[in-house]
């Protein structure tokens, strides 16, 4: 699939690989009678590419997952080797003209791959192989935290990759030899740093992901720093220089452009179109905040946005929205470390002051949510079902009388994605500190328009410090704060006793309040914020949550400094453009030059 950039002569090729069996149909296993087994190899192969990310809670689950990564690295690699080898007839100069760039762990099996077909199939000893591998190879890692660093077994290995196990067997044995020369004295070390963890018989695809790469970065200026101070400490005492950062950034092309084409007109009506290209252009609208007219305008484009929001609703799901009202909104990946799990405590937490005093001048607020679980991830699905369910009393409670509305807009992607952000006031980026790496979607928020509300996490970090702490709302504990606390033995039930607002809402969930037919549903939420620790900290950061919500609440109802603000916000972003981190790519990692095309 060619991809085209904006205003350039420049064309990629996006590949897209999907499996075939060599055997279409056994006609032998057909005429005798057996046509199950006919199309069986046909059947076995597709079945590597009809589902992405499968369940993997079972052993044939993690089996699949390991064979679908395998595939799509081969194929990848394959094809960048016969492509090179048509054009030059060898792999010396590989490095050169060749970048892998491994997205997390995920890929992590090019290194071992690389390695075999270089050896195997073109001929290339050992210390030329891992030379040339380490040359093209770089990582980018994605998560702060451990258990999502992929581990594959030693015994699902064996099974599936034989020759791969054996090469990443070797380079631990090379690198952990060098390792205990260079820090004689130092036999704890060899534990951290060795691919192979020995007490669970797995292989630690971070650490093959690591030695196997020139590069290492992480995607947020707090999260490179936990990295190596907290999560690969031993490998940057080991490599230094390895290390370093690449803040994430967004396309302005696709996400303000081709996704608000409204607010792009006024944009470039007023400060030219250059900022399709430079996205630090729009510092030049920071002297329009203060124009009356402009804000007007501005106001008026976002009003848009939410209609347009308020019409998908109305399709999606049959229900009416007052385009007017703020519309505080969280899409992502539904996890426990995002936290919509507090967004929805303080949802009811809200609905309970309207159910209290149903004549009180309430701001009228609809929080949207959308996102999808992981298959095999039962809290993150019970959070869908609490949110739907909160949803389905609040949205039909005449007390509330729309003035507090929650929707969740179903098989979220890109296409809903360009509607959501635009017609959204308030962003919602609460992950517990510490936890998200960087985060895209607090980038595509501000830059449509929206205030941000979260904890200093991932980029919203450096999101601050591009807008102004004046013009986001920032709450909760700190990346410090959170290991301090965890440290001093947290306890949720303190705050579950010390708050009765709290308590009150934990208590209508454990209660069934939510869904009265089946009054255990929620038994898991209540337990795991309370007798499992709450480890993600939702209880500690609660009231300190309800608070910026107050914050927020005090300033929608000043329409117009509401508004100046979010122009500061747009005027503001333009760090976090994808072309600025892609430079930072080809000028730290990659070593390559702008054609100038």
């Amino acid at each position: 699939m060619p991809i085209t950039g904006y205003d350039t002569k420049a064309v990629a090729n996006l590949r897209l690989w999907s499996a075939r069996s060599a055997d279409e149909f056994n006609l032998e296993s057909f005429n005798t009678g057996n046509y199950v087994e006919a199309v069986a190899d046909k059947v076995g192969a597709e079945t590597l590419t009809k589902v992405l990310y499968p369940n993997d809670n079972t052993q044939e689950g993690k089996a699949l997952r390991l064979r679908q990564e395998y595939f799509f690295v081969s194929a990848s690699v394959q094809d960048i080797l016969t492509n090179h080898k048509e054009k030059y007839g060898h792999f010396n100069n590989l490095a050169d003209k060749v970048s892998i760039q491994l997205n997390d762990t995920h890929p992590a099996l090019a290194v071992p791959e690389l390695m075999r077909l270089l050896m195997d199939e073109n001929g290339y000893d050992w210390d030329k192989a891992w030379q040339i591998t380490r040359q093209v190879i770089s990582y980018t890692n994605h998560t702060l935290l451990p258990e999502a660093l992929e581990k594959w077994s030693i015994e699902l290995m064996e099974q599936n990759l034989p020759r791969h196990l054996q090469i990443i067997y070797r380079i631990n044995h090379e690198f952990l030899k060098q390792i205990k020369a260079d820090y004689p004295e130092n036999d704890e070390i060899l534990s951290h740093l060795s691919l192979i963890d020995d007490a669970n018989r797995s292989v630690r695809m971070a650490h093959v992901a690591i030695v196997g790469s020139h590069k290492v970065n992480g995607v947020a200026a707090l999260h490179s720093q936990l990295l190596v101070d907290y999560m690969f400490p031993e490998f940057h005492k080991v490599y230094p220089k390895k290390f370093v950062n690449q803040t994430n950034g967004i396309t302005p092309r696709r996400w303000l452009y081709q996704s608000n084409q409204e607010l792009s007109n006024l944009i470039s009506e007023k400060i030219g179109t250059k900022w399709l290209k430079n996205l630090d252009e729009l510092r030049q609208l920071e002297k329009f905040a203060n124009d009356k007219k402009f804000r007007q305008r501005f106001a008026e484009v976002k009003l848009l946005r939410k209609q347009k929001l308020a019409d998908l609703i109305s399709e999606r799901l049959d229900i009416q929205i007052n385009p007017h009202a703020l519309i505080d909104t969280q899409v992502k990946r539904i996890h426990e470390y995002k936290r919509q799990l507090l967004n929805i405590l303080h949802v009811i937490a809200r609905y309970n002051e309207i159910k209290d005093n149903p004549k009180a001048d309430f701001l009228e607020r609809v929080v949207v949510f959308a996102g999808k679980a992981a298959p095999g991830y039962f809290m993150a699905k019970k959070i869908i079902a609490l949110i739907n369910d909160v949803a389905e009393i609040i949205n039909n409670d005449e007390d509330v009388n729309g003035r507090l509305k929650v929707i969740f807009i179903p098989n979220y992607n890109v296409s809903q994605a360009e509607i959501i952000i635009p017609g959204s006031d308030l962003s919602e980026q609460i992950s517990t500190a510490g936890t998200e790496a960087s985060g895209t979607g607090n980038m595509k928020f501000a830059l449509n328009g929206a205030l941000t509300i979260g904890t200093l996490d991932g980029a919203n970090v450096e999101i601050r410090e591009e807008v102004g702490s004046d013009n986001i709302f920032i709450f909760g504990l700190t990346t410090q704060q959170v290991e301090d606390t965890k440290a001093n033995n947290y306890n949720p039930w303190d705050y579950y006793n010390n708050n009765a607002a709290l308590r009150r809402i934990l208590n209508m969930i454990k209660d069934g309040y939510f869904n009265s037919t089946e009054p255990q549903k929620y038994h898991d939420i209540f337990n795991m914020l309370t007798y499992h620790g709450d480890h993600f900290l939702l209880l500690a950061d609660f009231q300190a949550y309800m608070d910026a919500q107050k914050e927020v609440e005090a300033l929608y109802r000043n329409p117009d400094e509401w508004v100046r603000k979010a122009i500061l916000n747009v005027a503001r972003i333009g760090k976090f453009s994808s072309d600025r981190t892609i430079h930072g790519y080809c000028k730290d990692i990659w070593n390559i030059q702008s054609l100038g095309i």
